[in-house]
């Protein structure tokens, strides 16, 4: 057993922390498989959405392809791929970054945007659907809380 495996005061042990992501790993594949076959996708992939929905979200309508590619669970080559299917069905656009000319910024046209708001109110409700009668408010407020912590939590170690 490695050090990093050896419990420590107020910390869990190897097989805790396997168990949790088991868990965690199980329940995030069921819940995507029911969102998959959501009727809101019949338009783009899931994958094409959280492009989407992550440029909904920037403050400045433009990401970096390389900081929308930490977004999503793809390659870099992949995310490429995508952006320019994206690219040719309207939905997004492309540009040069200023300050420095190679890297690519990417945002949301006006047609992408309504795609996404027009997705994301049937996904939300679906995601309700699915959710609600499984957990309590305030199950899911720690839920919530829980994820943003690994998150948050991951992020760091792999920073330092």
């Amino acid at each position: 057993m490695s050090q990093q495996d050896e419990p420590q005061e107020g910390r869990p042990d190897l097989r805790l922390t396997a168990a949790a992501w088991e868990s965690l790993f199980r329940a995030q594949v069921t819940v995507m498989r029911r969102l998959q076959a959501d009727p809101a996708f019949r338009q783009v992939s899931m994958n094409e959405y959280d492009v989407l929905f992550n440029l909904s979200r920037c403050p400045t309508g433009w990401l970096r392809l390389n900081e929308l590619n930490q977004e999503v669970l793809l390659s870099q080559p992949s995310m490429s791929r995508l952006v320019e299917r994206l690219e040719k069905q309207g939905l997004v656009r492309r540009k040069l970054a200023p300050e420095d000319r190679r890297g690519v910024l990417v945002g949301l046209t006006d047609e992408g945007r309504e795609l996404q708001k027009a997705i994301g109110r049937e996904h939300v409700k679906e995601i309700h659907r699915l959710l609600s009668p499984a957990l309590e408010p305030a199950e899911l407020e720690q839920l919530g809380s829980l994820a943003d912590k690994l998150r948050a939590g991951v992020n760091r170690a792999l920073s330092e």
